[in-house]
């Protein structure tokens, strides 16, 4: 005989799966990445190609070999998902060799050490992302003028409008800030000197992914909305305070902001449960990327905001933990 589980209730149903999820959010990347390659060409393409069979590769290998499971897990698209995300974060210019040792760390210590999918503590593309910054931080701050759509490695580069906000504060000089994009240029993806990582060029191409996981309740409101919002209203105010820190609307469509708020910070495992935790994990990654972005080494800081309220998820969950049903309350 089978053996009886029991277990509390509820006990219903749903037809959430993580494959269903998974592809969810593959779907909603797809304006933005149609757009990288639009915008970057073949370079974008070949990013995006080696990331994700790499990523799947290393799955695959590690399951088999390593971990010795008997289930495969590569068509879950948890794999594709990751290296979809870690090509998103990455110049379009990124050698071959060093894709493939991002993909590693995401996959392989990130996501696998842990136990895989559902029981890592930090979000792997970011993680691959993070290494490689620190490895090769020459290769991974060089971007790529837009429209070169032949070229590859030897892709001409230019400043970034995130590179260009940090040499206004350098400088002290808010005249600096006059060679950014509109605030339209930024939202359609027209820049015309560097423009960053793949996935991070056109802001309206991700809110059309929002809009999509918001209709298909793939996820909820609360943290892409706190994130954005605490970042509108801190950058707000060091605007108004001194106009060498650039205008809360550039800010918010620059850089990975808008990719690290709808897409990353909102990964099922390293985000907390509840909406109460989830608006406390968003206001704390807004203010991170704010400061580091502003005073940190980086001109980018939503990365490291995203990894280090990763740590703190399980802290967050036990704080706003709801009581157990008919819990009486400790008085002492």
């Amino acid at each position: 005989m089978g053996k009886l589980i029991v277990s509390l209730s509820p006990h219903a149903h749903g037809t959430d799966t993580v494959e269903r999820n998974m592809y969810g959010v593959i779907i909603a990347l797809m304006p933005a990445l149609l757009v990288s390659f639009y915008f970057f060409g073949l370079g974008s393409v070949v990013v995006t190609a080696t990331s994700v069979a790499a990523c799947v590769f290393f799955e695959w290998a590690i399951s088999k070999y390593i971990l010795k499971q008997e289930r495969n897990t590569i068509m879950d698209g948890s794999a594709i998902l990751t290296g979809l995300l870690l090509a998103f974060n990455l110049p379009s210019n990124l050698p071959i060799w060093i894709i493939l040792i991002g993909a590693l760390f995401a996959i392989g210590v990130a996501k696998m050490t842990f136990g895989g999918l559902g029981n890592n503590l930090f979000n792997p593309a970011l993680v691959g992302r993070a290494a490689l910054l620190v490895a090769f931080p020459a290769q991974m701050t060089t971007w790529p003028k837009v429209g070169q759509l032949s070229s590859y490695l030897d892709a001409e580069t230019g400043a970034t409008p995130l590179s260009i906000m940090k040499w206004a504060i350098k400088e002290g000089d808010a005249s600096v800030l006059e060679q950014l994009p509109s605030s339209l240029n930024l939202l359609i993806g027209n820049h015309p000197d560097g423009a960053g990582a793949m996935g991070e060029i056109c802001a309206l191409a991700l809110l059309i992914g929002l809009a999509y996981m918001l209709w298909k309740k793939i996820i909820t409101w609360h943290i892409p909305v706190s994130i954005i919002g605490t970042v509108f209203v801190f950058a707000g105010l060091l605007h108004l305070a001194n106009p060498v820190y650039a205008d809360p609307i550039s800010v918010i469509l620059t850089g990975g902001l808008m990719l690290g708020a709808i897409f990353m910070a909102t990964d099922y495992v390293t985000s907390p449960m509840t909406p109460k935790g989830q608006i406390i994990y968003g206001v704390a990654i807004g203010f991170l990327t704010v400061v580091i972005r502003n005073w940190g080494a980086y001109p980018e800081g939503m990365s490291f905001a995203i990894l280090i309220m990763n740590a703190f998820t399980p802290l967050i969950n036990n704080y706003v933990k709801p009581k157990r049903f008919g819990e009486v309350p400790d008085k002492n």
